[in-house]
């Protein structure tokens, strides 16, 4: 009966949009009110038909369903029920309808929040908010049907179950807070579409646009670091970014995004840069669906991909015609977007915004060619060549390295133009800094490396660079005794300044966990209980295997003792070899899985692998790896969000 109703839900929604576009078109013809406002309702109605239809969904994963074939196929009576709302998103049908209904939930924030404070875009925006339901709708009602029944001839007893790689928390996090982020980019491409098709980009506009920007901001830099944390602790390769498609498909749109963000500071300073600002907010939609696109065609494969249905030419069609109506547009709107405002010079921080703007359109562009190129061989000359990290990191290293410094300057920098003389005296202090660290590198490193060398002057440089703005800030608060009260007046002043300097040092945190990469070291080995093994100044020692029988897989445990340079016990390893449907009579079901072990420190991570397991000899094969700064990944990431959410909250100055 649930089924049935969320069926129906799906259904409705398709007639109600397509009503939309009734409305819409009666409304342009008549010029009345009333069209605009049915066309208004009947896209509301579709956003809550299309939550009806998920939460329908949600229920028959919870309830065990098996009648249909989406339940059957991602869960199983032995899923725990946390997972089974994992399942949500594990598949092609269910992925698509739970982004249809985040983006269902952001069109209704934007109406009541920013139409109806600004109603000029209202006709633009609807029309091209019921293009993008049109498309998503039609894929779950008529390509990825989620309530599609089983077969009336099979008898379904128990489900195939969820990928055991999916069975992870972090997975069951990291997906639906990616999703935020790709689907609330539709919101901003809309409301920059609207804007100029309207001429109608006001300084109102480019605040709301900033807040959703920062919003959507927020989440995909969440996703992309949470998903790096689970390919990390699950996939059991040791690493947390591998420049796989998937991988690349995220981080395309947070560079776009991310220089919107800061030239978009320049538009509501001095009114510039609109054509630019133009093509950065609606391509970052736009490369959300291509990274789709890529990862959903089958023509790619990624291991982080669960999915085997092709939807390549429909997202091909759909990326196609939100290219050409772009175009359109901007050309249209062209002389609108020009500005009579020039770069008045490029030693201002307009100029440090623009090189900024720059390096990240560069890096997006080196990271789209090399994902693309596989596609562009095959339909060359039929030969798919797939693009190593080589390539990536050969040139996106550089890149970055010259991003980090920016991110220095910039701060250094006045409005309009910034003289020698204070050019030289707001360098001077973080130059010397960066000179020194990089100094202290070369005497007390053994190996010389050169990215490493140019990283650690660059984090001197910019983390000086931002710690001198917070202290110049704090000494115009520091009006008592009280520290923490001066420090919190302080921040408060300027959110959103201040916000963006936390990011940045977030930013730089990264880089120092870029930074021990290069000093990474690896050993693969067996061991019998009771045998041990030296390796990057520890003794590893195998004390024993046991097995074990679980609700929903088998394990193979080992215990592990790490004994350090002193003689003394570090800590102790379990990390497990399990495998999933071990009773099902298809020895192809099995699914065997490695669950990791990690010793985590902030100096360095011991990383374990139980890699297979010979019962008939009692000997385990393992994998260690020692992976320094590992955390400080994980801590600059957090930093990110806590500063981009503290620059997302207005200042009551500025709320209207």
């Amino acid at each position: 009966m649930i089924s049935q109703i969320g069926s129906i839900a799906i259904s409705l929604a398709g007639g109600l949009i397509f009503s939309s576009f009734i409305f819409l078109a009666l409304y342009r013809k008549f010029n009345n009110d009333n069209y605009l406002q049915v066309a208004e309702r009947a896209i509301l109605a579709t956003c809550y038909s299309i939550f009806l239809a998920f939460f329908c969904l949600l229920n028959e994963l919870l309830i065990s369903n098996f009648n249909l074939q989406y339940v059957a196929q991602y869960t199983s009576y032995e899923t725990p029920i946390f997972f089974k709302v994992t399942a949500l998103w594990a598949g092609q049908a269910g992925s698509l309808l739970f982004w249809t209904f985040i983006t269902a939930l952001f069109t209704v924030c934007y109406i009541f929040t920013t139409l109806n404070k600004m109603k000029k875009l209202k006709f633009h925006s609807f029309i091209i908010l019921s293009f993008i339901f049109s498309f998503f709708i039609l894929l779950t009602n008529f390509i990825a049907n989620p309530f599609e029944p089983v077969s009336p001839d099979i008898i379904v007893q128990n489900g195939n179950g969820l990928n055991p790689l999916l069975q992870n928390f972090f997975m069951a996090i990291h997906p639906p807070i990616l999703y935020v982020g790709f689907t609330g980019s539709a919101i901003i491409f809309v409301m920059a579409l609207a804007a100029s098709i309207s001429r109608d980009l006001s300084f109102e506009w480019v605040q709301s646009i900033r807040r959703w920007s920062l919003f959507v901001w927020t989440f995909l830099s969440a996703g992309i670091i949470l998903g790096g944390y689970w390919a990390y602790n699950e996939l059991g390769w040791g690493g947390y970014w591998a420049w796989d498609p998937v991988e690349n498909s995220s981080l395309m749109p947070w560079l776009t995004l991310t220089a919107f963000i800061h030239s978009s500071m320049i538009q509501e300073k001095r009114g510039m840069l609109k054509k630019w600002n133009f093509l950065l907010a609606t391509s970052t939609y736009i490369l959300v669906i291509l990274g789709t696109f890529i990862t959903r065609s089958g023509i790619i494969s990624s291991v982080h991909s669960f999915t085997a249905e092709n939807l390549g030419p429909m997202f091909f069609t759909f990326l196609s015609m939100l290219i050409l109506y772009t175009l359109f547009w901007f050309i249209k709107r062209k002389s609108y977007l020009d500005t009579p405002d020039k770069i008045d010079s490029f030693s201002s921080r307009e100029g440090g915004f623009l090189y900024n703007n720059l390096i990240l359109i560069l890096m997006c562009f080196t990271i789209m060619w090399g994902t693309l190129f596989p596609i562009l061989s095959e339909a060359w000359d039929g030969n798919k060549i797939y693009v190593g990290a080589s390539y990536f990191n050969q040139l996106n290293i550089p890149i970055g390295l010259v991003l980090l410094f920016l991110m220095g300057i910039g701060p250094l920098l006045s409005w309009n133009n910034t003289s020698k003389s204070v050019l030289f005296s707001r360098f001077k202090l973080p130059m010397i800094l960066s000179f020194l660290s990089g100094l202290i590198y070369l005497i007390f490193s053994s190996i010389f490396q050169l990215y490493v060398f140019v990283a650690i002057m660059g984090v001197s440089f910019t983390l000086s660079s931002i710690l001198g703005e917070f202290y110049k800030s704090y000494k115009k608060y520091n009006r008592s005794s009280n520290f923490f009260s001066s420090l919190i007046k302080m921040f408060l002043s300027n959110r959103h300044q201040n916000g963006g300097y936390i990011v940045h040092i977030g930013i730089v945190l990264l880089f120092i966990g870029f930074i021990g990469r290069a000093f990474e070291v690896e050993k693969e080995f067996s061991l019998s209980p009771g045998e041990q093994i030296y390796f990057s100044n520890y003794v590893f020692k195998l004390n024993s295997i046991k097995s074990e029988a679980r609700d929903n897989h088998y394990a193979f445990l080992s215990d592990i003792d790490v004994v350090d340079s002193n003689n003394q016990l570090l800590t102790n390893l379990k990390p497990e070899k399990r495998i999933y449907f071990y009773w099902n009579s298809d020895p192809e079901k099995r699914q065997p899985h490695s669950e990791l072990d990690i010793h985590s420190t902030i100096q360095k991570d011991i990383y374990s692998i139980f890699s297979a397991y010979d019962a008939q000899k009692n000997i385990g094969y393992f994998k260690i790896m020692i992976n320094p700064l590992v955390n400080w990944v994980w801590i600059g990431g957090v930093l990110m969000v806590i500063g981009s959410l503290f620059a997302f909250w207005p200042s009551r100055g500025r709320r209207r």
